[in-house]
């Protein structure tokens, strides 16, 4: 196998906004964002806006996330039809 061709594997903290639930994982995701740990270490945080916290399927319940005005937007490209 060649060398140095796949990207790093390492630790990353997900933390779903909508909920403010975090969780450490291992992902090839990178991050400029830092956060400190339970364990004092610190580790990439990408922020994601949805997670198992907040999914419907694992919370059964619905919920609305409207996030950077998702509906504005469409009511502004296609208009109010009621």
């Amino acid at each position: 196998m060649k060398e140095n061709i796949h990207p790093k594997y390492g630790f990353v903290v997900f933390k779903d906004i909508s909920t403010d639930h975090a969780f450490l994982t291992r992902s090839t995701a990178t991050s400029k964002e830092t956060i400190k740990w339970e364990d004092g270490n610190e580790y990439p945080l990408v922020k994601v806006e949805i997670s198992s916290s907040s999914h419907p399927f694992y919370t059964g319940k619905q919920h609305l996330v409207d996030t950077a005005g998702r509906v504005e937007k469409f009511l502004k490209k296609y208009g109010d039809r009621r």
